[in-house]
């Protein structure tokens, strides 16, 4: 008795001296902010968690969007049993005692029990398959939460047999609100106590948490323990809220979602011809650690894949960035970057090349092989005249303007489609001049 008494002591005591964040955690679907596509009145995982009657589900968003959140509020709610690990600290052991414990409770209670695994992605393969064959025979529910793209971290199979649901970022006016409710929450831990938080302050609260709830309540809490009460009033102006919050962390997983879409954005801004957009993206790649290396490469593509003929400089150019980079290193290699995005983002731009390309090596893998004609076969060794080789071949520096119409295996026009911009038009003016045409596409090769 005196040990439940102790234990029931110390419990109460670590909920009063708890984070803020977890002191006003919410408690009802209701009370969870942003997540009105997925929680939403009438959306189907509010109806399961409602009924009780949840399957397999993966909470993927970024962190502070609410996805520990919502697991606390099913635990309050199921009438099954609930129980949690996080992926970081439990191994093979305890996931085995877990899924034993929840045999037994199938078994002989006929309870069901929830299992909840925080970063399920910090699980390797081995320890995500051993959850298989629970899951699929109904002996636990998994709620697993991840901050990385489910489909890059978590097996396929556990994949197959759960619901995966996307939480968003919330955005600022909702962690204001958060901010809010928390200052007037019962359990906000100061009693007696008035507080008053200038709308700015939590404003530049809301904007460095970069929709982080928990980062925004932490910074909150250091706000309001650091600040010294005036009249039985605790004031939060602007100038406290930029001491308990100084620095953006940005959300960027140099292997994840962050990764490629700020590559992607990044790309796609310079091949949109948006030199601005381009800069953004990458400032924020390199603003999160990402290798000058990997932006240079990016650039390098760029200008060969959308720029191409009509500036052929934006690869020499995008080249050369690549390797001053590679010796300057940062800070200043930014300013290299710069230089080669913004030229790359403005340059003419033709995919041409590229497209040639694609469409030679698909008819090279999957149409009938073109023989090298006679004319153009090698001729350097000594037996070639004997065998044929290169007879009747043409040598156009002896032709006016180094040019001779003879059969080089394909027909004129196949691939390449010069556009009529920047530097291309003019080859797309001198292949027409020789050939007629630059667009034959229609013939088969010789």
């Amino acid at each position: 008795m005196g040990e439940d008494l102790f234990d029931a002591s110390a419990a109460e005591r670590m909920k009063k001296e708890a984070p803020l964040a977890r002191r006003v955690a919410p408690r009802t679907l209701d009370e969870i902010v942003g997540q009105e596509a997925i929680l939403g009145p009438g959306k189907i995982l509010r109806r399961a968690i409602e009924a009780d009657r949840l399957t397999s589900l993966i909470l993927y968003g970024p962190p502070g969007s609410g996805k520990t959140a919502l697991a606390r509020v099913i635990a309050m709610r199921t009438k099954g049993s609930f129980e949690s690990l996080n992926a970081v600290t439990s191994g093979v052991r305890e996931l085995r005692l877990l899924l034993e414990g929840a045999k037994q409770r199938l078994v002989h209670d006929r309870r069901r029990t929830i299992v909840f695994i925080d970063e399920i992605h910090r699980f390797n393969r081995g320890q995500q398959d051993a959850l298989l064959p629970a899951v699929e025979n109904g002996t636990i529910t998994l709620i697993g939460a991840t901050t990385e793209n489910p489909f890059f971290s978590v097996v396929a199979p556990l994949l197959s047999r759960s619901m995966v649901f996307e939480f968003q970022r919330l955005d600022d006016a909702q962690v204001v609100a958060l901010c809010r409710r928390a200052l007037g929450h019962p359990n906000r831990g100061f009693p007696g106590m008035a507080i008053v938080a200038d709308g700015e302050a939590l404003e530049h609260i809301a904007l460095y948490a970069e929709g982080d709830a928990r980062r925004a309540l932490n910074a909150l809490e250091i706000a309001l323990l650091t600040t010294p009460p005036e009249q039985g009033t605790i004031r939060i102006t602007l100038d406290v809220a930029r001491e308990s919050i100084q620095k953006k962390i940005l959300h960027y997983d140099g292997t994840g979602d962050e990764h490629y879409d700020a590559a992607s954005a990044f790309i796609k801004s310079m091949r949109g011809t948006d030199p601005d957009s381009a800069l953004y993206w990458m400032a924020r790649m390199l603003e999160a650690g990402e290798s000058p290396r990997f932006v240079a490469r990016r650039i390098c593509i760029c200008a060969s894949e959308d720029v191409g003929n009509a500036d052929p400089m934006a690869l020499v150019l995008a080249t050369a960035a690549w390797q001053a980079c590679e010796f300057i290193g940062l800070p200043e290699a930014r300013i290299i970057l710069a230089q080669a995005a913004t030229y790359v983002a403005c340059a003419p731009k033709s995919n041409a090349a590229y497209r040639g390309i694609a469409s030679a090596m698909q008819d090279v893998r999957e149409k009938k092989t073109v023989a090298v004609p006679k004319h153009l076969q090698d001729t350097h060794y000594s037996g070639a005249k004997r065998l044929g080789r290169g007879e009747g071949y043409q040598y156009a520096h002896d032709f006016p303007e180094g040019y001779v119409d003879q059969d080089y295996g394909v027909p004129h026009g196949l691939y390449y489609h010069p556009s009529d911009r920047g530097k291309e038009a003019e080859f797309k003016q001198r292949l027409e001049t020789f050939h007629g045409t630059t667009g034959d596409a229609g013939k088969e090769p010789a």
